[in-house]
């Protein structure tokens, strides 16, 4: 196989052409011991249906990812439309704790992460890691669903384009 290197400061327009690419947003939580932590997360998606298996990615110098470097579990909440506010308090630079970021927000614990997880989104599923992969600058966890915490009957997905959170017509 021939591999191309990109040419010399090329990232920013890597950067630039996958903004184009439209994902929905998740919010992943973990409980530390110590503390609750969240981020938004816009890089996840299924992997197996049977088993159920999902992929999530990390910047790898991140504080969730150095959390998910040594701890197996974790929750993630797929976000609806509404939830554009919650999707930013978790993408800001020198966030407080999770349970801070969820004050005012209904919220309960998974049973089997124990991470918070907000109510009011599409889904939220209870994860275990089964495989980390670094890759390049991120970190990639592959994690069986241990739980769905709930589904919702209805609503529009929180949906991420070229930096921001644009409703779907």
């Amino acid at each position: 196989m021939t591999q191309h290197k990109p040419p010399p400061g090329s990232t920013a327009l890597f950067a630039d052409a996958l903004s184009a690419w439209a994902a929905g947003v998740t919010l992943l939580t973990v409980v530390d011991g110590r503390d609750d932590i969240g981020s938004t997360v816009s890089a996840f998606c299924p992997v197996s249906t049977d088993p159920p298996l999902v992929l999530v990615s990390l910047i790898s110098g991140s504080y969730p990812a150095e959390v998910l470097s040594r701890l197996d579990t974790f929750a993630v909440t797929l976000l609806s439309a509404g939830q554009r506010a919650l999707a930013g308090r978790f993408a800001a630079a020198g966030r407080p704790g999770a349970r801070l970021l969820l004050d005012g927000t209904a919220h309960h614990r998974g049973e089997l992460s124990g991470a918070l997880i907000a109510d009011g989104g599409l889904a939220a599923l209870e994860c275990g890691v089964i495989q980390r992969i670094p890759a390049g600058d991120h970190l990639l966890l592959i994690a069986a669903v241990l739980a769905v915490s709930y589904v919702a009957e209805a609503g529009a997905p929180l949906v991420r384009f070229r930096g921001g959170y644009p409703a779907l017509a």
